[in-house]
């Protein structure tokens, strides 16, 4: 179940409960999200490689979270030293990420304040999770 401090179920279950957040959070803002992206309801093409692609980058960001946490050090794997970690990286890398691609790509920053939204709850979900996991399994 660890190899070098990873947690992989922590990790799987982290990935799906983001995943799973992603779908509610734009399936409840999904309207407001295609026009500040400026798809045409007709015109949006939701093929499965779209969602297979997703769930992959979630895997890897969960993988990569639980190694950032686990650097805290042993017995520092709890639900809020994830939190934090999950809005550490957040902040610098996802946030800041987002606002500057959608800035090039001249988007407002309502598509930028949705978009990062969403990055935030994934990044605090998979934070929280592989936090609690490493808690459980003391």
């Amino acid at each position: 179940m660890d190899f070098a401090g990873l947690n992989y179920l922590a990790i799987l279950v982290a990935a799906i409960a983001a995943f799973m957040f992603g779908a509610i959070y734009y399936g409840a803002l999904g309207k407001p999200w295609m026009k500040a992206a400026r798809i045409k309801p007709e015109e949006a093409k939701m093929e499965p490689a779209l969602f297979i692609t997703s769930f992959v980058a979630e895997l890897i960001m969960a993988w990569v979270l639980a190694g950032v946490i686990g650097h805290l050090g042993a017995g520092q794997v709890t639900f809020w030293n994830g939190i934090v970690s999950g809005a550490f990286i957040w902040l610098g890398f996802m946030a800041t990420t987002v606002a500057v691609n959608q800035r090039y790509e001249g988007f407002g920053w309502d598509l930028t304040l949705i978009d990062a939204g969403h990055w935030l709850g994934v990044a605090l979900i998979m934070g929280g999770i592989i936090g609690l996991f490493g808690v459980l399994s003391v």
